[in-house]
């Protein structure tokens, strides 16, 4: 349920940036008598940019202070309400199941949504106020449906829908806004050929272009600047796993380690990408670096990466007969994995199933079928981990 739900918000936050046209304009381009967007300040975002790729790079103390200046600059408008809720989001986004900062992320997302009001209230044809509306509402269904709160999600989705709706017109607003766009081509074709129970859903909204959708995120992920990095946390995820796309994934992965090297979400999906695509040595090292950081308890570093991270270092010694090492770091993932309370995670139940392989090449054999029944009660019976260890049971008659 959660899943689909998910996704469907993902849709909503077209509600994040907005559905617009698929242009791009220098604001000197702009009809003189449109209105003047915060968004396209050329001279804010000059002076913005640090505190962006602080909050980015997990730095909080230098974006929020930047935030901070921005709001005193311009105490009612909502954009540096919205950055400082987007750096509580990214505060969530290593751990979702960690809900100490949902507070305040909640806080400065009604604050953004309580000055766009304003806006669109002395303004009615205010598209920026239109944009941070949907965007607000997006970001707060997006966390609601993590949450499980089914019918808070639904209000933030339908609330996003309407001022999305709102937000749509002529303006050649920039690339920041072409991101709704894309997330809505893309994934209102992409659900109901995936979940076929949601068509009659998905037959409410408009006809998607999933190509189209794929191609604005790669102009948002190149162009834009606010939006620039959401977009290419979306486009690395769809390479990597709809469209097989590993090295594409990689190239970005890499990038956004090297350009934020402190961010621990980007870290561990660089070290999964180099492991996706075979480059087994490449990412222990990054995987080694990760477990070093979780020890010294590095902002934002903790027992989901630590799962990633031991997982693939134990592969790595595996594949090269090092059974001390990888006994090691496979004990290593199930630690973090009953930390995360993930027990039903490929790389949790894998690293049992290593485990029983390995005792059970030890002569360990009490010792080989506590770690394979451990597979069988947290894998669900059509799991290839469920599979196989009753197949090992059976057959080494354990």
């Amino acid at each position: 349920m959660r899943i689909i739900t998910c996704l469907v918000i993902v849709l909503l936050l077209g509600s994040e940036m907005v559905r617009a046209r698929q242009f791009q304009v220098d604001t000197a381009e702009v009809k003189a008598d449109r209105p003047s967007y915060l968004l396209l300040d050329k001279g804010l975002q000059f002076r913005i940019t640090e505190a962006i790729n602080s909050m980015y790079n997990f730095d909080f103390e230098t974006a929020e202070r930047g935030f901070a200046v921005m709001r005193y600059n311009y105490p009612e408008h909502p954009l540096p309400y919205f950055l400082m809720g987007l750096a509580q989001w990214w505060k969530i986004v290593p751990d979702m199941e960690n809900d100490q900062n949902d507070e305040l992320f909640m806080r400065f997302m009604e604050e953004t949504i309580d000055k766009a009001e304003v806006m669109l209230e002395d303004e009615p044809e205010n598209k920026e106020a239109a944009f941070f509306l949907a965007a607000a509402y997006g970001f707060k269904g997006r966390l609601l449906s993590e949450r499980d709160s089914w019918t808070a999600t639904a209000i933030a989705g339908k609330n996003a829908l309407k001022y999305m709706e709102l937000s749509k017109g002529d303006e050649e607003l920039s690339p920041e806004l072409l991101l709704g766009d894309a997330l809505f081509n893309y994934f209102s074709v992409w659900i109901p050929e995936n979940y076929p129970l949601m068509k009659p859903v998905m037959a409410l909204f408009p006809k998607g272009d999933k190509a189209l959708g794929l191609m604005q995120l790669e102009e948002v992920a190149k162009n834009a600047f606010y939006a620039r990095v959401e977009a290419q946390y979306f486009l690395f995820r769809l390479y990597a796993s709809e469209e097989k796309r590993p090295y594409d994934a990689l190239q970005i992965t890499e990038y956004l380690h090297d350009k934020y090297p402190d961010n621990p979400y980007f870290h561990r999906f660089y070290a999964r990408q180099l492991y996706a695509v075979g480059r087994g040595a490449q990412a222990k090292e990054q995987s080694l670096e990760i477990l070093q950081r979780i020890e010294a308890g590095q902002e934002g570093y903790e027992s989901n990466s630590g799962r990633y991270a031991s997982f693939f270092t134990a592969q790595y010694y595996d594949r090269i007969n090092d059974v001390p090492h990888a006994k090691e770091y496979y004990l290593k993932t199930v630690a973090f994995g009953e930390e995360s309370e993930s027990q039903e995670s490929g790389y949790y139940l894998y690293s049992l199933l290593h485990l029983g392989k390995i005792a059970a090449s030890e002569g360990e054999d009490k010792e080989a079928k506590a770690y394979l029944k451990k597979v069988k009660k947290y894998a669900k019976r059509k799991h290839p981990a469920h599979q196989e260890a009753r197949d090992f049971l059976k057959k080494n008659k354990l």
